[in-house]
């Protein structure tokens, strides 16, 4: 049996995980019992924590790369580039609703979506460090409350399906 404090660590280190981020992170607290509210700010805050450190050298570390000899930097530098054009195609639809446009990208729990990557859209875009962390920040509090709804609507479905 995991204490309360193995739970909430395994929630935290989860939403800090690329790709998984607090898309995973809520419903495995869900399911493993811990209230809703709390499960949303661990998973929060745990989400979070990586994004200043992703938007300040993420750009940096990722031309770095992509500069390594031979066929190490080129998958780096495709990565550089199709991250460069779809911010291009992004700014251009967006317009000045950039900032709308980053919330709602990290904020639909959609495969490919959230802090980790749009971050990095936001550095290789070259937006302000505060607009960046306020988008993903509000855009992960929309994930958050998306998440925390449909999980307790799977647990309660499985639930009910399993009496």
């Amino acid at each position: 049996m995991l204490t309360l404090f193995k739970k909430y660590l395994i929630v935290f280190l989860v939403s800090m995980v690329p790709i998984v981020e607090l898309r995973g992170a809520i419903p495995i607290g869900v399911g493993m019992g811990i209230p809703l509210f709390e499960t949303y700010i661990l998973a929060t805050i745990g989400n979070m924590l990586p994004v200043p450190v992703i938007i300040l050298f993420s750009k940096q570390v990722l031309l770095w790369c992509c500069k390594l000899p031979g066929k190490w930097g080129k998958p780096f530098l495709w990565i550089y580039h199709k991250g460069v054009r779809a911010g291009d195609a992004l700014q251009a639809k967006a317009g000045r609703g950039l900032f709308v446009a980053l919330l709602l990208f990290v904020g639909i729990p959609l495969p490919g979506t959230g802090a980790w990557t749009g971050t990095l859209a936001a550095s290789l875009l070259d937006m302000d460090f505060k607009s960046s962390v306020r988008a993903c920040m509000g855009g992960v509090l929309l994930a958050g409350c998306i998440m925390g709804a449909l999980s307790v609507l799977g647990v309660s479905a499985f639930g009910a399906v399993a009496a």
